[in-house]
């Protein structure tokens, strides 16, 4: 599918959907140590990504991964301290982090335990560390890849329905009360998600495909649909859904 903002690409189930995932994540992983030295990752919460880094953490896998090398940040974190059940480093810690030589230095979560406005600047300082300006470009360096769910309400990241965050044009983190979850998240805006040198939806369950026909064949509307605001300018955007995601959209 090529009409698409990016290309779209329907597997059969989420085993599927995260055994591509992964080879995205080995393959991209190994471009970037090979060109820069290193290889900067955003995560994602959601159970979908929860399978792709269990993936990513069984030794025949995790052997093909330079983890020392690897960078790892968050695209959004709910306001809960790290233990928490709710907390997306939780999750990718339990799924994958504690299983792989990473580096602690090399681990840069969102620090959902502070207050929120803290939080955001805290992990934007951190980020703008990490990803210093080059060649007038700001971000300069920046994520060698970015993933990325969607809600079934067309949200990625916190970037929700009819909220401020998704608008933001100089932040690159930004912190919000979302009324449909009660809960206050910190979320990487379109500033830096659009920088990001690749961009991998993961999409999963019948319960999202409404929203994913929205956001890909629906009229431009980000406000309505935030994951509409992900157009990176420099940078590569795909789609792995499964089947059942996918059942809206045309063959």
């Amino acid at each position: 599918m090529t009409d698409a903002p990016g290309p779209v690409e329907v597997l059969p189930d989420v085993a599927a959907l995260a055994a591509r995932a992964a080879e995205r994540f080995v393959t991209t992983a190994a471009e970037a140590v090979r060109t820069s030295g290193r290889f900067t990752v955003g995560l994602s919460g959601g159970r979908t990504p929860e399978r792709l880094y269990a993936l990513l953490a069984t030794p025949g896998i995790a052997a093909r991964v330079d983890w020392p090398r690897v960078h790892v940040c968050w695209g959004d974190e709910r306001c809960v301290p790290p233990t928490d059940a709710a907390s997306n480093f939780r999750l990718a810690h339990d799924a994958l982090l504690r299983h792989v030589p990473v580096p602690a230095a090399n681990v840069h979560r969102i620090r959902g335990e502070l207050d929120p406005a803290a939080a955001a600047s805290a992990y934007e300082s951190e980020l703008r560390e990490l990803f210093p300006p080059t060649a007038g470009r700001s971000p300069g360096a920046r994520f060698d890849l970015l993933l990325l769910g969607l809600g079934t309400d067309g949200h990625t990241a916190s970037l929700f329905p009819g909220l401020t965050a998704v608008r933001e044009r100089d932040r690159w983190v930004a912190a919000e009360y979302v009324p449909a979850v009660s809960m206050w998240r910190v979320t990487l805006t379109p500033v830096a998600i659009n920088a990001a040198a690749e961009i991998v939806f993961l999409v999963s369950g019948r319960e999202k495909a409404p929203a994913l026909r929205g956001v890909l064949r629906g009229p431009p509307d980000p406000a309505h649909w935030p994951a509409q605001a992900v157009v990176p300018g420099d940078g590569r955007l795909r789609w792995l859904v499964d089947a059942a995601a996918g059942e809206s959209l045309p063959n």
